[in-house]
């Protein structure tokens, strides 16, 4: 009995899996499909290393149909959108792009057929290429700005909360307990010993540099 693979992917950063999964119930009841297989990854699309895609190209085969919504969605790196494309394909296995209905390997199988499909795959797979590499550079270039600006990158630095010196005291001299001593200053256990941490390196740096004086 031939399967249906309905494949998703997602960035877990940037996308939510719901809009893919829409399209694909719409898709299986306009097309009369039950019992698709449903295949989410939750991974970038810049390389292969995605282990529901890896199980569809080793179960895939003749006469089976494996449907996506866009082709970014395969892949966002141009060779491999074509290396996947043909791996399926070769096997006997039809893909539909739902987002761009010429590219449903079930109709036109001439030579006019597959040329137009090829031709609208290597635009789309070169256009979801160039996308991702201009995100990277688009990031690189912020990265350098806010490096010469001066700014600070990534996590911000925990503050010490308005109390911490007299409730570190109280800790350090024994008067309460660090879970007291935390619980008084709304911090983390994690948060909480890497600002004693600074504290007291800063500490022992004002010392050196009062008795170098």
């Amino acid at each position: 009995m031939n399967k249906v693979f309905n494949y998703i992917r997602i960035s877990t950063k940037e996308q939510n899996e719901v809009r893919q999964i829409q399209s694909m119930e719409e898709f299986n009841k306009n097309n009369n499909i039950v019992n698709a297989i449903e295949l989410i990854d939750k991974a970038t699309g810049t390389n292969t290393d995605r282990p529901n895609l890896q199980m569809l190209l080793k179960v895939v085969g003749e006469g089976d149909l494996v449907v996506i919504k866009s082709i970014d969605r395969l892949s966002r790196n141009y060779k491999e959108v074509m290396e996947l494309w043909n791996e399926i394909t070769l096997k006997g296995a039809d893909i539909v792009v739902i987002d761009m209905p010429l590219l449903d390997t079930r109709q036109h199988k001439d030579l006019l057929g597959d040329f137009i499909s090829n031709l609208i795959l290597q635009v789309l797979s070169y256009v979801a290429q160039q996308e991702t590499d201009f995100r990277k550079q688009r990031q690189a270039e912020g990265i350098a700005i806010a490096k010469s600006e001066g700014r600070h990158l990534g996590r911000p630095k925990a503050e010490y909360p308005y109390n911490f010196e007299q409730e570190y005291k109280n800790w350090k001299q024994g008067n309460q307990t660090a879970k007291v001593t935390m619980e008084s200053l709304g911090l983390k256990r994690t948060t909480f010993y890497k600002l004693v941490k600074k504290y007291e390196e800063d500490e022992q740096q004002d010392f050196t540099n009062n008795t170098n004086i």
